[in-house]
């Protein structure tokens, strides 16, 4: 199989064309199972010339033809606050999309989709779905809409109000494609696509997304942005796991030098010569004394 063009690369320099939204289309199809059609690409962070180094991120924003907005965010490096940035970026949408004066009811409906290349929580799975749920402490009954907010808002489910979050934790990916979702997922992770895959939009990536269509140009700035990414990546190993890795020795000293001190606050209680503690704790002589 030939290597295709990285997700969130093509998200950053092919998909904001028009004559590319069948791609996206085809991922946001099989993920929201549902039939999608971007209206419009809308100005993102990303739409600006930014640097790799700023968190290392690629956002897309688009309207589908239902008015709803879908954020998509590709997150290559470890960010420990990446929820919290989820949550800002829907909340943020939520009140720049609404007209002043206009009422409540008329609040878009924001779909954030996030696709992370890093252990984000705690959770086995690589497929993660987030809503808003409203139930009964009493009761443990479910709050749902009335008839009539159903025909105002014209929604069937009051968590289809409030924005929801997809997680594709790509790395928990095992390689083996159960369903079409799970082709995007192989091709997210392995930037490959399968002969006998069917999932809408990957045929056309793969005419599209091919690394020898670059030019010579484009090619020597894609590898560039692919360097920067294991040079991150070399750097997160050498600052936060090898730094983790001292720290736990440090941990280690510390905890034998507390016990060494606590068996030696012993052996002075018991009068052992002073010469004999320091053999036993290897503590040294003034040490022993300050105890």
């Amino acid at each position: 199989m030939r290597k295709l063009i990285s997700f969130d690369w093509a998200v950053k320099k092919i998909l904001r064309s028009k004559a590319n939204f069948g791609i996206l289309e085809g991922f946001l199809s099989e993920l929201l199972k549902e039939d999608i059609k971007i209206k419009q690409l809308l100005e993102s962070e990303s739409n600006k010339d930014t640097s790799i180094s700023k968190f290392n991120r690629v956002d897309l924003l688009v309207e589908n033809t239902k008015g709803e907005l879908i954020i998509i965010e590709v997150q290559n490096q470890r960010q420990m606050d990446f929820m919290q940035r989820m949550l800002y970026s829907t909340s943020k949408l939520v009140v720049d999309h609404i007209v002043e004066g206009k009422p409540f009811d008329e609040i878009k409906k924001i779909i954030s989709v996030n696709i992370v290349y890093f252990d984000l929580g705690q959770g086995d799975d690589y497929l993660y779905k987030g809503k808003t749920e409203f139930i009964g402490l009493n009761k443990n009954d479910s709050l749902k809409l009335s008839d009539k907010q159903k025909i105002l808002f014209k929604k069937e489910e009051i968590s289809s109000i409030f924005p929801e979050y997809y997680i594709i934790k790509v790395n928990n990916f095992d390689d083996v494609a159960k369903n079409t979702l799970d082709e995007w997922v192989f091709f997210l992770k392995n930037e490959e696509i399968k002969d006998n895959f069917s999932a809408k939009g990957l045929s056309e990536a793969k005419r599209k997304l091919d690394i020898l269509k670059l030019s010579k140009e484009e090619r020597e700035i894609y590898d560039a942005y692919q360097f920067e990414l294991h040079y991150q990546a070399s750097m997160f190993l050498s600052t936060y796991t090898l730094g983790n890795i001292d720290g736990k020795v440090e941990g280690i000293e510390i905890g034998e030098l507390k016990k060494a001190k606590e068996i030696a606050i012993k052996a002075k209680e018991s009068n052992l010569p002073i010469d004999t503690i320091i053999a036993l704790t290897g503590l040294s002589k003034e040490d022993v004394e300050k105890l």
